[in-house]
């Protein structure tokens, strides 16, 4: 992923480690009780491993690009699943940021201090992100380990920005951490359109004037733990603000973010200048496209292209990650991040007079989407929409292995935003379907009569399975063969080899050859009893409960099937077939059926499995539980042979 936007991890890291705001010292406005833990009220203990005591921010912009943030927070630790709050990262950047004060103060379970770190005892460093390998971006860090519980941290610093897009957010919770008394405050120049957004709550600000400011103060007080269920999306269920300005200035750079369209306005002006190859490039690539028919097959030849000569490196220099790179100095030098690599691709696309729009996007599987009514700045990554007349292509310019037109889970149904020559135009990517994201099987097992077995697995893989399965071949063979009996449930073999096959046309093939000392689960007298099948093409269960109160969230739709060859051992013949299923839910469809060939002494059995949408209304959590339960139990079915008389 593009790492592309770093002063939104600046305005935003406070609240995902702590909570919020500033005072210094121990201001004689707060409590000495808020330092004591056994003064923590009960009901905010239950399902918590902290509990923010007091969090206050204070936030100033006086003009387009002028910010400075107060911070002062105190949080009870309660459990080692709390110890986040004892990590503090201040992320910084010199062109546009600085650290000007920072303290960590902790303090024991009776309220007594018993250590204090200033800012000359925080770690000072690039900010390493995993990904960018040369960054403007730094880091001032500290982090307390915490030994007994509970334990009360205190944080305290302030921070000063000269550039900003938007103003970021405030989280007011996280999981499974309460808040005791929390307020957040912007005091905001009336001229750069302050504007705010309130996202699972309903609080209002209190409004008044200070000076040529107004001020903005939300208070919130003894709210309980949250602990998101599972396969929930967290930002469908925890509090939170976003707040934004319609005039900002971004590395001297004014902007106006009061639409979509504005903002798409900035980010063009932004790229006008590196968005054109040199003239005697734009020759060659014409020439390389001169005998291909149709524009769509052009941009397929120059994606491909692109993606056998160049390689994603991200870099993080200039203004704040937000322009890319030249697309001459990609085509020398045969790299970048994912802005250069669209824009990149783009310039490829304008030389054979093929359109194509730069798109901004948050990228992550199910990670939250932009909203439209709040035009603001949640992106982090770029990629590629093609026009086409009456068939809108998209293209994913950082992977080098995805297939033409495809995006998956990472960016896919969710609004990216156009950048236009008329400006930002906010559009949802495309929903893939079950259909686009295949596992198809096909396995082959000859059963031994001492109830060992040789198996041989071919498995055809679309859309996101294919995602999954490419990468395979780079893994060392006891890698390759812990992931997949893990994924697919299947059973330990004497002897694994995985044998990576063709990716063609969007099809990844994988063939696996298996031996089993033992295959029968069980053996008695003259039977035998088998699980039918290599692996489970279905393996999750779902816990029962009384009422789901958020959606339920996999990564992909998906259609799954297996066809299953068994021969049976000689001499031995059919005692019991497992019985066919056909099972159904609101999203989905389970079939499995099994025939016995005499002649050939063979049992074939044919399984399907599809979920058509990939989030699942909370209100359907029971039917499907209740049908995955049921899919568990057809799957341990047995299959039965004798010793023939």
């Amino acid at each position: 992923m593009c790492i592309k936007f770093f002063n939104r991890l600046l305005l935003t890291v406070a609240v995902l480690f702590v909570s919020l705001a500033t005072v210094y010292g121990q201001d004689k406005n707060i409590s000495k009780d808020l330092y004591i833990a056994s003064t923590i009220p009960d009901s905010l203990k239950e399902d918590a491993n902290s509990v923010v005591r007091y969090s206050s921010d204070e936030v100033t912009v006086k003009g387009p690009g002028k910010m400075m943030t107060r911070h002062h927070a105190i949080i009870t630790v309660l459990n080692e699943k709390g110890d986040g709050a004892a990590f503090l990262p201040l992320f910084y950047d010199k062109k546009f940021s600085s650290i000007d004060d920072a303290q960590m103060l902790v303090y024991n379970a009776a309220g007594t201090m018993i250590k204090k770190y200033r800012k000359s005892d925080f770690y000072d460093r690039a900010a390493i992100d995993g990904i960018s390998i040369v960054t403007d971006d730094r880091v001032l860090l500290v982090e307390h380990t915490i030994s007994i519980y509970p334990t009360t941290i205190e944080i305290i610093y302030e921070t000063d920005r000269n550039s900003y897009l938007d103003l970021g957010e405030w989280n007011i919770q996280t999981r499974e951490r309460s808040v005791q008394n929390a307020d957040y405050t912007f005091f905001v120049n009336p001229a750069v359109g302050f504007r705010y957004m309130n996202k699972n709550i309903n609080i209002k600000p209190e409004k008044s004037a200070v000076g040529e400011l107004e001020k903005y103060t939300w208070h919130v007080k003894n709210l309980k733990a949250i602990k998101p269920e599972d396969d929930a999306e967290a930002w469908q269920v925890m509090p939170k603000i976003m707040f934004a300005a319609n005039s900002f200035q971004f590395g001297g750079i004014p902007g106006d973010i009061s639409t979509w369209q504005n903002y798409g306005k900035w980010q063009q002006a932004l790229n006008a200048d590196i968005c054109t190859l040199s003239p005697e490039r734009i020759e060659e690539i014409k020439k390389m496209t001169a005998d291909i028919k149709t524009d769509k097959e052009k941009a397929k030849f120059l994606y491909q292209y692109m993606q056998q000569n160049m390689r994603y490196v991200s870099i993080q220099l200039g203004i704040g990650g937000l322009k890319p790179f030249p697309a001459t100095f990609v085509d020398q030098k045969k790299y970048g991040d994912c802005k250069a690599l669209s824009n990149y691709m783009y310039a490829l696309l304008k030389a054979v007079n093929i359109p194509s729009y730069y798109a901004i996007i948050n990228a992550g599987a199910n990670e939250e989407p932009a909203d439209p009514s709040f035009p603001s700045d949640p992106f982090n990554h770029i990629i590629l929409c093609v026009p086409f007349k009456g068939d809108t292509t998209w293209l994913e310019c950082t992977n080098m292995q995805k297939s033409f037109g495809k995006l998956g889970s990472f960016t896919e149904n969710r609004y990216a935003l156009l950048v236009t020559d008329d400006g930002g135009k906010l559009v949802k990517t495309p929903r893939s379907n079950d259909a686009d994201n295949q596992f198809n099987a096909e396995a082959h097992i000859i059963l031994d009569a001492d109830g060992g077995a040789k198996a041989q697995l071919k498995i055809l893989t679309t859309g996101g399975y294919r995602d999954d399965y490419i990468g395979l071949a780079a893994l060392k063979t006891d890698e390759q063969k812990q992931y997949l009996i893990r994924r697919l449930n299947m059973k330990q073999p004497s002897i694994f080899e995985f044998k990576p096959s063709t990716d063609k046309d969007g099809t990844k093939e994988v063939d696996i050859d298996l031996i089993y000392d033992k295959f029968c689960d069980v053996a008695a007298g003259n039977k035998q009893f088998y699980k039918p099948r290599v692996f489970d093409i279905w393996q999750a269960t779902m816990p029962v409960l009384e009422k789901r109160k958020s959606d339920y969230f996999f990564e992909i739709p998906m259609l799954k099937t297996c066809v299953t060859t068994i021969d049976l051992p000689a001499g031995f013949e059919i005692d019991a077939l497992p019985t066919d299923q056909s099972l159904k839910f609101t999203y989905g469809t389970y079939d499995v059926k099994y025939v016995y060939d005499a002649a050939k002494n063979q049992v074939i059995s044919t399984t399907k499995f599809n979920l058509k949408n990939h989030v699942i209304p909370a209100a359907k959590y029971n039917e499907m539980q209740v049908y995955m339960d049921a899919i568990a139990k057809a799957q341990n079915k047995k299959l039965v042979i004798r010793r023939k008389a």
